[in-house]
C-alpha cells in the first residue's frame, strides 16, 4: 500500500505554518509517506504583505514557492503534487482542490474575488475536485452539497476539534467524497503527519491522484 498526505502547508506561503518546505519534505519522507500533496493557504491573507503593484503573475510565483521548495527537497524520494487550500471573503470557510496545475492558477486571476457558487463550476469545468476542508469546526459554514465533490472526513490537525465523526455522517448523507489528511503546518508533535490516504497503486500524476479519489480510497484515521 503506497500512503500519501492531502493536507499541507508550508512556511513562507502559509502565514500560520512554521515547517520550511525542505523540513516538511524530510519529515514526510522519515514518516514513511509515499506523496504530499501541498496545500497552501490562498486567500487575501496569503497575499496582503506582497509589495504595491506586483503582478499576478508573481502573486503566483509566491504561492507556488512552497510547493517547488518541497518537491526540489524531497527529490525522487516522494511525489509531491500541487493543491490549494483556498478562501473566498463570503465567510471563514476553506475548500481543499485537487487536481491543481499552474496554468490554471496564471489563467485566472479573477479567482480571487470569487464565492463558492461562482468556483465551484468552474472547478469542475477543469476537472478539478473540490472538497470543503473541515467543515464542522467552529466558525464554519457548512456549504450546499450541490457545489463540493466532497468532504475532508477525518482532519488530524490535534490543536481543533473538527469533529469528524459529523463530518462522516455528512459525506454519507449527501453521497459525497471522502477525504483524510494531516493539516500538517509545524514540526512539533500537535501537526505531525498522521493522516491521507491509503492506495494500491502509486501516485505520480495529478490525474492519477484524480483517479484514486474518485475511486474512494481508504483513509487514514488516527
Amino acid at each position: 500500500m503506497y500512503q500519501y498526505e492531502l493536507h499541507c502547508h508550508t512556511a513562507g506561503v502559509s502565514k500560520c505554518a512554521h515547517a520550511s518546505p525542505e523540513e516538511g519534505a524530510q519529515i514526510y519522507i522519515e514518516a514513511g509517506y509515499s506523496g504530499v500533496v501541498v496545500t497552501n493557504h490562498f486567500n487575501k491573507y496569503t497575499f496582503e504583505d506582497l509589495p504595491e503593484g506586483t503582478t499576478w503573475d508573481q502573486v503566483i510565483d509566491h504561492y507556488l514557492s512552497g510547493w517547488q521548495r518541497f518537491r526540489d527537497a524531497a527529490g525522487d524520494r516522494l511525489t509531491v503534487l500541487l493543491g490549494m487550500e483556498i478562501r473566498f471573503d463570503q465567510n471563514e470557510d476553506d475548500y481543499l482542490v485537487y487536481g491543481l496545475t499552474e496554468d490554471f492558477l496564471r489563467g485566472h486571476p479573477e479567482i480571487i474575488d470569487m464565492t463558492i457558487g461562482e468556483f465551484s463550476p468552474l472547478a469542475r469545468q477543469e476537472g478539478m475536485l473540490l472538497y470543503q476542508a473541515h467543515p464542522f469546526r467552529n466558525g464554519m459554514t457548512v456549504t450546499d452539497p450541490s457545489l463540493l465533490d466532497g468532504i475532508e472526513t477525518y482532519n488530524g490537525n490535534l490543536s481543533h476539534d473538527s469533529r469528524n465523526d459529523i463530518a462522516m455522517m455528512w459525506a454519507e448523507k449527501h453521497g459525497l467524497l471522502q477525504s483524510s489528511g494531516s493539516d500538517f503546518h509545524d514540526p512539533g508533535l500537535r501537526y505531525r503527519p498522521q493522516s491521507g490516504i491509503l492506495t494500491r497503486e502509486p501516485i505520480r500524476s495529478q490525474e492519477e491522484l484524480l483517479a484514486a479519489l474518485r475511486g474512494g480510497p481508504l483513509l487514514i484515521r488516527k
